[in-house]
């Protein structure tokens, strides 16, 4: 509950601070200082210190595992505001009004990780769709990102209509919309089936999972890269968190009915995301296929939906949000975004290609990163179901197959030779990349390190 009214505070700052503050080094300077206060507050909440006490019974629940994936969250945004909040000035002239977007972003997230009832599930998805459609457009003179804001508005709409008639259905059958009563019996009739059918299509469209995923590229690649950067991390993951918990507490004892939908929307997931992504010739279109392929392996947590499920996704939830921040970080400070840009970096820039390098290495799943302990954290969970080993192993040979197109990058900056694309790079930034490629490999060697924190 800190960080929830504190984000919405703050968002409504920065509205007023665009009037009030000419600078753009003010506005910032207050972001990430707002940015860091709710990673603080948040933590406090997890040590039991609120600062609001609010009687949400019924509505939201603030548990250890919405609360330490907030902490996530916040901390993902907070390095994205240091690497790459500068860039947002170059997208349009409302520079505080992105910030304010982000921060009633966040709010979203946070409704959507800790709902209790199904309307809130709806105002979570609502508060954090809106603004990104705003976002997606922020460049007003280009059209490719007007045709990806059109796009996702339109699509957008149509999955908010099949959750709305999702709910109405479950709660024609149930008459209730809070989600630890909505299951009574192992028998569910017409109108449960239903709903329950159309609320997995609507949040498997939120998550980017085939298939519905056919906005995701066009969308990713149309938007302003700054905002691609936070939509396919931070967003992606916090409507999974959403997913699992919606699955968990509402659909738990009809696992029998819809864990052979979500291993084949899983395994198409899998497969269309990594084998659409090798053949893409724009990086930044090919992190966007790697978005769904990384979709396909955390719906290993849903499809599973355990213990492990619940350690690994939020493992690989900081895996995700670190390496792809790190990545497009540096995307954004270029102009051409073909593998062919990168050629030579390693010799120009060798700091930050060995950092890429790192990140790259995280996202395929390569031991000694987080990413790596991620992976194997969601194989585990699916594993233990003890059902559908084939999902299993065909995730193992998508994850060999993404190798190949992560590692197109490592080859091109170390191994051809090459003109980089200039790029305007300080050495805060670099160390930051530093620090953040130290992370990934810090959890890689420790996962406990984040992971303690889910019982302690």
């Amino acid at each position: 509950m800190n960080a929830l009214l504190l984000s919405a505070i703050l968002g409504v700052m920065m509205m007023f601070s665009s009037v009030l503050i000419s600078q753009k080094s003010a506005a910032r300077t207050i972001a990430i200082a707002g940015m860091l206060l709710l990673l603080i507050a948040n933590i406090m909440d997890m040590q039991g210190i609120h600062f609001f006490r609010i009687n949400t019974e019924g509505m939201m629940h603030f548990d250890r595992f919405a609360l330490l994936f907030n902490s996530i969250a916040i901390f993902s945004i907070l390095l994205y505001f240091i690497l790459s909040s500068k860039d947002m000035e170059k997208v349009g002239g409302y520079y505080s009004e992105y910030f304010s977007l982000i921060f009633f972003i966040l709010c979203g997230i946070i409704l959507v990780t800790s709902f209790k009832s199904l309307l809130i599930l709806f105002l979570g998805i609502e508060i954090i769709s809106i603004p990104l459609y705003i976002l997606t457009g922020a460049e007003k003179k280009n059209l490719r990102s007007n045709e990806a804001s059109l796009k996702y508005f339109l699509l957008g709409a149509f999955s908010t209509g099949l959750m709305l008639m999702g709910i109405a259905l479950i709660y024609g059958a149930t008459a209730t919309f809070n989600t630890t009563q909505l299951t009574v019996s192992e028998k569910p009739g017409v109108l449960m089936i239903t709903g329950m059918i159309l609320l997995l299509f609507s949040m498997s469209f939120k998550v980017s999972a085939a298939p519905f995923h056919f906005w995701t590229p066009d969308v990713y690649d149309g938007a302003p890269t700054v905002f691609t950067a936070f939509m396919a991390t931070i967003v992606k993951v916090g409507v999974f968190i959403g997913f699992i918990r919606l699955f968990d507490e509402s659909f738990g004892m009809l696992k029998p009915q819809w864990q052979i939908w979500v291993a084949l929307i899983t395994a198409a997931t899998l497969f269309i995301g990594n084998i659409t992504a090798v053949f893409q010739q724009s990086v930044k279109r090919m992190l966007a296929y790697s978005s769904i392929a990384q979709a396909g392996f955390m719906l290993l947590a849903v499809y599973a939906m355990n213990s492990e499920a619940k350690e690994g996704l939020l493992l690989y939830s900081a895996a995700y949000c670190l390496a792809t921040i790190g990545i497009f970080s540096v995307l954004i400070k270029m102009t051409d975004y073909t593998f062919d840009a990168f050629n030579g970096l390693a010799k120009k820039e060798p700091i930050v290609a060995a950092t890429l390098a790192i990140f790259l290495l995280s996202l395929a799943g390569i031991p000694l990163t987080v990413g790596f302990m991620a992976k194997f954290y969601m194989l585990e969970a699916a594993i233990a179901t003890g059902k559908h080993l084939w999902l299993v192993i065909f995730a193992v040979l998508m994850a060999a197959v993404s190798v190949y197109y992560y590692f197109r990058v490592i080859q091109a900056m170390y191994f051809k030779d090459g003109q980089p694309n200039p790029m305007q790079i300080s050495p805060s930034f670099k160390w930051t990349l530093v620090v953040l490629a130290g992370l990934i490999v810090l959890l890689g060697i420790f996962p406990n390190l984040l992971l303690n924190w889910f019982y302690f």
